[in-house]
């Protein structure tokens, strides 16, 4: 794993923003870590970079304490937050300049490349520049290097789609030769490109698994009665969402298997006319766990 996490806490006075988070990236993936707002995404960034100290636990970047960083795994690491810092003063050609030299693996071909791509001003003052430019001159400092680790902190806040777009192909020209982990609101940006998914909520951890067994095992079921159709009693503890609305019980089964689907229907139900089964996006996803979560089914 290039980056772990072991019963990870981190308090802020009296409220604890990680609750014994176990988190493990896969080398060569690309991983999100998503959750709502407040669920402990950033914090755990910032103690993996070793901005904040964790309260308890551990955290291991490129197998090395993340409080032990040294430069020689800082110039392996690139790392875009929405809220990075950078020097307004220095133009945008100027803090290129600057930063070479701490990168032995900078790469000028690449760099030159994805200046094109990102259409940056590089004679402009970094303070003149918009939330968008900034971004992007965020993510043209972090990959000429070739970083093993990727890190990406809620890039789109704030950008446009053209800006979206612009950033993610940047990402995208380096795919498979990096590891990434991003946290992001902007689930539909993100969702062809992420391997694998982490859920977050309240500082825990509540799922991490790849992609495709996550849009495997999560589907939306809905069963068309040839009668007035109602929630059955006793409802299986992987459907989600149970509704019922005309004729149609529709609900999302966490544990989907084509194999056992019927079965489970025909216990439950009778007069079914139809069964259809489909694909749940990331964004769906998301929401249905977070629901889940403060209704308390999960």
């Amino acid at each position: 794993m290039i980056l772990q996490t072991h019963g990870l806490h981190r308090a802020f006075g009296r409220h604890e923003a990680l609750r014994g988070l176990d988190l493990s990236v896969p080398e060569g993936s690309a991983f999100a870590l998503i959750g709502a707002n407040g669920a402990g995404k950033t914090t755990t960034i910032k103690v993996l970079m070793n901005i904040l100290e964790p309260s308890e636990g551990a955290a291991t970047i490129l197998g090395v304490d993340s409080r032990k960083l040294s430069p020689r795994e800082l110039a392996q690491i690139g790392y875009v937050s929405e809220n990075q810092d950078m020097p307004g003063r220095l133009t945008a050609g100027q803090y290129l300049n600057y930063l070479r030299p701490f990168y032995p693996s900078w790469d000028r071909e690449l760099e030159h490349s994805i200046l094109s791509d990102l259409r940056l001003p590089m004679e402009r003052k970094i303070h003149e520049l918009s939330h968008g430019m900034r971004m992007k001159l965020a993510l043209a400092c972090a990959l000429p290097f070739r970083p093993k680790l990727l890190i990406l902190d809620e890039p789109f806040s704030g950008l446009d789609p053209l800006v979206r777009d612009d950033f993610m192909q940047g990402v995208l020209q380096q795919a498979g030769e990096m590891t990434v982990l991003i946290s992001s609101h902007e689930l539909a940006e993100i969702e062809g490109v992420v391997t694998h998914v982490g859920f977050i909520d309240e500082g825990k951890l509540l799922l991490a698994e790849s992609m495709d067994h996550l849009t495997t095992r999560l589907r939306e079921v809905r069963v068309t009665l040839e009668k007035e159709a109602s929630v059955p009693q006793q409802i299986p503890d992987d459907w989600l969402q149970v509704r019922a609305i005309g004729n149609v019980l529709s609900f999302v089964s966490t544990r989907f298997s084509e194999e056992t689907i019927a079965g489970k229907l025909a216990a439950l139900l009778t007069d079914i006319r139809r069964v259809d089964v489909q694909p749940i996006a990331l964004r769906s996803i998301f929401t249905t766990l977070a629901r889940a979560v403060r209704e308390g089914d999960i």
